[in-house]
């Protein structure tokens, strides 16, 4: 496992605790700053940045990533309702296209967002460090 793909772990698991930005921003300036050395953190971040999106999906996915997904989870529960009530087994393909795409879009944004909370750590780590201590 790279050190790109360890620090997006530690930023997905950041994101499954309910609190701010700025706290889970915190949590993993700590955290990066005690395992990866500053030369290190300039390459993951100039590999991260190669790997964020540019495009007008790939920032509607990872901002707004269970908006996109819900006309998907929708048309699954439709179409299961409509093969169970009606007995038709053509419906049955709905959710059989509906919830593996709502459920990869949803875990794409969750990993965009990882990548953006880690970016925006390791962007507050630099500048940090550009800053003169103070006494």
């Amino acid at each position: 496992m790279s050190q790109l793909e360890r620090l997006i772990m530690m930023a997905e698991d950041e994101l499954t605790e309910y609190s701010s930005d700025a706290r889970k921003i915190e949590k993993l300036r700590r955290k990066i700053g005690l395992s990866v050395p500053p030369a290190e953190q300039k390459e993951v971040k100039a590999a991260l940045l190669e790997k964020m999106p540019k495009g007008f999906f790939g920032k509607l996915i990872e901002e707004q990533r269970q908006t996109v997904a819900l006309p998907f989870w929708g048309i699954a529960g439709l179409g299961l309702l409509f093969g169970i009530s009606l007995r038709q087994p053509v419906d049955f393909l709905a959710p059989a296209i509906g919830i593996p795409l709502a459920f990869n879009i949803q875990k794409r944004g969750w990993q965009l967002q990882a990548k953006r909370i880690l970016l925006k750590t390791l962007e507050e780590i630099e500048e940090r460090s550009k800053q003169p201590i103070k006494d």
